[in-house]
């Protein structure tokens, strides 16, 4: 997902801005970040759909059950 690195760097550092210079001083409207946030998620949706990723697989935690050493299935 290296083609959204960019994107994610822009809104680490609008979301940096708000968290320190607005929320912690009181304003919790988060939307000065909101379009980045969606440019990004649009980008690693897309790169995930590219790479056959599906959003349900990352969710699923393996830590602790016989899955978690076992090898994914390839596609």
């Amino acid at each position: 997902m290296e083609a959204c690195s960019e994107l994610k760097q822009k809104y680490d550092a609008c979301f940096n801005y708000w968290f320190s210079e607005r929320y912690l001083k009181g304003d919790n409207n988060d939307s000065m970040c909101s379009t980045l946030l969606t440019v990004y998620k649009e980008c690693v949706a897309k790169a995930m759909k590219e790479q056959h990723i599906e959003v349900k697989d990352v969710e699923v935690n393996h830590l602790g059950t016989d899955q978690e050493k076992s090898v994914p299935p390839r596609s």
